[in-house]
């Protein structure tokens, strides 16, 4: 029965599309064929192809698709293809040359900072910086966390899928407190390099090891996915090649992060961010009057019910509510302020606590800002598109190619304009890319080499390790972009791998600082154990992912043939019925909204490690008082042994002071023969 009214409303829908002339016979219009695969109107699973219902709805379809073939054959004779069209624009010599002008910066930049800046031999001066200035880091510290997948995914999903996504900047804001009054003050006052370094020292060497190879598992796949995303929307959207625009990125990244260290990226980043913010600006200004004021472009989002800001959903499976953008959000952005060595390790460039948190918190403003002209950016290109929308007639194949293609197209004849918006859009995979390599450098030698491995290196060859270190990851990152390539899927399995990962990092930090019970022991199994975990669910929920439906899109009033049979055809060749999910993947924690991924990672990370150091010290505490009680049944241990006739004697011990101005004095390991009396 609720096939059969299913099938009804989509016949009346698609008469009522057509105009009420098409339907008449007509014994002198010779009928185009139909193909069998068109006559499909048949939810499967019926029984009888030769029921009488069968053959009602075939002869429907049948009768309607003719028709629209007959109306579309009469009235586009002149009208192009709109999944052909016969002008495409492209990038022009001159776009080329702001692209290059952009990139030749950023190197020269790096030759610079690498062989005619004075000082930089040493590794702190090559990872820290030693004293960088506030207005430059806070710079690169916005451009670090706009990547280009979110400049170009967040106005798709603006388009698709609505604006309740726009509460992402709420968390953003709420971090700030956390991090300038809980991690930034413990960093500072331990002087660190590495932020795993603080891991070191709460549990020991070998938690430090597990967040150091967490990160560099995180960063060098995501890098590889932040740099190949983006080429791939512009290399369809514009016709620039997919595998150019990765080399030159990557050629220029390794460069100028292996020559120049920290202070190279810093540098480069605020140059960066300039150009980044200079076509964001000029595409929002250009698309008010191509596109429509604000006041336009909310009124068309509100009528096709493009504004949703409270969604209350209590389910965790809804892709985005209130809840899971705003709590999951804050987590995640926890997890890229807090405990990310890219954040951390230019925050630590500064010269004292007070500039790091007036940079980090000018950065998330600054941040909030970008995200929110980003957004807008979608509903303006909602608003243009409103009534011919491209990816439905075939002009683009993907929803991130959707920005590109508005820009290049839009403002085709507006001079420059294609060269500085791919220009913006180079500079923040450089940012990223930049950032990541020379955390990696600062991770693998600090953690990994000098604590993990025991290798000694002097402060004079801690800069030649770092330049080596940033590009053999340069080069390793740059071969797994063709790795991922082929992989197709992956690549949002890999960017929800990085909120896994982020998360556990997170819940290590946060069991260090918050759980005072915590042993060494608890930490690693419960961070081992979690990591599992919320990559088993992560991954079994991108490959069982349903595809959430996109908002409703029109294209009544195009300027091209839209080839209405071809949609038809797509829509009506889908069952109507939902299939049934078997199998554990129909469970609801594989259908989780990805953006509850990192508060998962986390606060699983937190319980485990507690409960297994709970566990670990319940059971060394019993292990001690068996040992030590009376009565035990031990034939070495006689009551001779728990008797002491001698009295306790009181003495006032001063304790042997350092000579040499390092380290500190461990007072909880110092033996009475340590100490003088005095």
């Amino acid at each position: 029965m609720f096939g059969t009214i299913l099938k009804l409303l989509t016949l009346c829908a698609l008469a009522h599309s057509i105009n009420a002339h098409t339907l008449k016979q007509d014994p002198q219009r010779q009928q185009l064929p139909i193909t069998p695969e068109q006559k499909y109107l048949i939810v499967r699973g019926e029984s009888s192809a030769s029921s009488e219902e069968h053959l009602q709805f075939n002869d429907a379809a049948t009768l309607l698709l003719s028709a629209f073939k007959t109306q579309q054959l009469e009235a586009t004779l002149d009208l192009e293809e709109c999944s052909e069209p016969s002008h495409k624009a492209t990038f022009s010599g001159i776009d080329y040359i702001i692209l290059l002008s952009m990139l030749v910066v950023s190197l020269g930049i790096g030759i610079f900072y690498g062989f005619f800046q004075t000082g930089g031999s040493s590794s702190d001066d090559f990872l820290l910086g030693s004293g960088m200035s506030l207005l430059p880091v806070t710079l690169s510290l916005t451009t670090s966390f706009i990547t280009a997948i979110e400049l170009l995914g967040n106005p798709s999903e603006m388009y698709f899928q609505g604006t309740q996504f726009v509460l992402i900047v709420i968390p953003m804001l709420l971090v700030i407190p956390v991090a300038v009054k809980v991690f930034y003050p413990i960093y500072f006052k331990m002087e660190l390099t590495s932020c795993y370094e603080y891991l070191g020292i709460r549990f020991g060497k070998e938690i430090r090891i597990l967040g150091a190879v967490l990160y560099v598992i995180q960063m060098c796949f995501y890098t590889a996915v932040a740099v190949l995303a983006p080429a791939i929307a512009l290399s369809k959207a514009t016709g620039l090649d997919t595998k150019i625009a990765v080399v030159l990125i990557y050629v220029v990244c390794v460069f100028y992060s292996s020559m120049g260290g920290i202070k190279a990226c810093v540098i480069a980043d605020s140059f960066q961010a300039a150009v980044l913010a200079v076509s964001l600006v000029l595409i929002v200004f250009l698309g008010s009057f191509y596109s429509g004021n604000p006041v336009q472009v909310f009124q068309i989002a509100a009528e096709r019910s493009r504004l949703e800001f409270f969604n209350f959903d209590p389910s965790p499976t809804t892709r985005h509510t209130v809840w899971s953008v705003v709590i999951g959000g804050f987590f995640y952005w926890t997890s890229l302020f807090c405990t990310n060595q890219a954040s951390v390790q230019k925050c630590m460039s500064l010269k004292s606590l007070k500039l790091a948190k007036i940079a980090l918190g000018f950065a998330i403003i600054g941040l909030v800002v970008v995200f929110l002209l980003n957004f807008y950016t979608g509903l303006m290109v909602f608003s243009h598109y409103a009534d011919c929308d491209p990816l439905s007639v075939g002009r683009i194949t993907a929803s991130d190619q959707l920005l590109p293609y508005y820009v290049i197209n839009t403002y085709d004849h507006v001079y420059t304009i294609a060269g500085i918006f791919v220009a913006g859009i180079f500079a923040a995979s450089l940012g990223t890319v930049a950032s990541a390599l020379n955390s990696l450098s600062a991770v693998t030698c600090e953690d990994l080499l000098i604590n993990g491995m025991n290798i000694k290196i002097s402060p004079e060859k801690g800069a030649t390790y770092a330049k080596w270190m940033s590009l053999i990851y340069g080069i390793g990152s740059f071969g797994l972009v063709f790795i991922v390539e082929h992989l197709g899927g992956v690549l949002q399995a890999t960017l929800t791998l990085n909120g896994l990962i982020g998360g556990v990092t997170l819940g290590l930090f946060v069991l260090g600082i918050a759980c005072k019970q915590a042993n060494t022991k608890g930490a690693f199994y419960g961070g081992l154990l979690s990591l599992a975990l919320v990559i088993f669910v992560g991954v079994v929920a991108q490959l069982g992912n349903v595809e959430t439906p996109a908002l409703p899109t029109s294209v009544e009033r195009c300027d091209c043939h839209v080839n209405v049979t071809g949609i038809i055809d797509d829509l009506l060749s889908e069952s109507l019925l939902v299939p049934a999910e078997e199998g554990f993947t129909s469970w609801s924690i594989f259908r989780l909204s990805y953006m509850w991924f990192s508060m998962v990672g986390c606060l699983l990370t937190v319980f485990l490690g507690w409960l297994i150091s709970v566990i670990i010290d319940a059971v060394q505490r019993r292990s001690v008082r068996k040992l030590t009680a009376r009565g035990i049944d031990n034939p070495a241990v006689t009551d001779d042994v728990f008797k002491c006739d001698d009295p306790v004697i009181f003495t006032t011990v001063k304790c042997i002071e350092p000579t040499n101005g390092e380290g500190h004095v461990n007072l909880a390991i110092r033996l009475d023969d340590e100490c003088s009396p005095k």
